[in-house]
């Protein structure tokens, strides 16, 4: 009798932890637990320049659960500008591609809006590095330039990301592709 108490108890214990950590418990053999997104990349934060300049990226990058074989998916948007002394320009960018490994996420997408000359119509690239309240970053026109300049850039292209985010303001956050490979 004693044992049969004891099982009933482990049995119940482990029943509240599911519960109470949200695991999923099955019903049948063939049901599965919802999947997460495939990839994400997400939020806003602005680079450290000891001159003073005002850049910002923003971020709101996805690749669906479905779509977790093709990266060329990827939807969404993201944003970037640079001023200086009241000076510069903007970009909003359509996503193309998205693809992250552990903390670090590529992205890139054409620019459909912005305010700098010859910048519509061009492919950007992004590198994020997820070190929470210290992440860095990287960008495509690094080595080419001007966004608005220079050949065509293939998708998921960019540089390390050798940027430092300014203090309190990174809140980055990739979520790691797991392709099958």
């Amino acid at each position: 009798m004693k044992r049969r108490t004891m099982t009933a108890a482990l049995c119940a214990a482990l029943l509240l932890t599911a519960v109470t950590t949200g695991a999923a418990v099955a019903s049948g053999p063939h049901e599965e637990r919802p999947s997460r997104e495939a990839a994400a990349l997400t939020g806003t934060a602005k680079l450290y320049r000891s001159a003073g300049d005002d850049i910002t990226f923003s971020f709101d990058a996805h690749l669906a659960a479905e779509d977790n074989d093709d990266p060329l998916k990827a939807t969404g948007t993201f944003e970037f500008s640079h001023y200086v002394n009241g000076a510069g320009a903007r970009a909003e960018v359509s996503v193309d591609c998205l693809v992250t490994g552990g903390d670090v996420a590529v992205v890139s997408g054409v620019v459909t809006d912005s305010d700098l000359p010859g910048a519509e119509g061009r492919r950007v690239g992004v590198t994020v590095h997820d070190l929470g309240r210290h992440d860095r970053l990287g960008y495509s026109w690094a080595a080419t330039g001007s966004p608005a300049e220079g050949a065509e850039l293939p998708r998921c292209v960019s540089s390390a990301p050798y940027e430092k985010v300014r203090k309190g303001t990174g809140d980055f956050e990739v979520v790691p592709w797991r392709p099958r490979l």
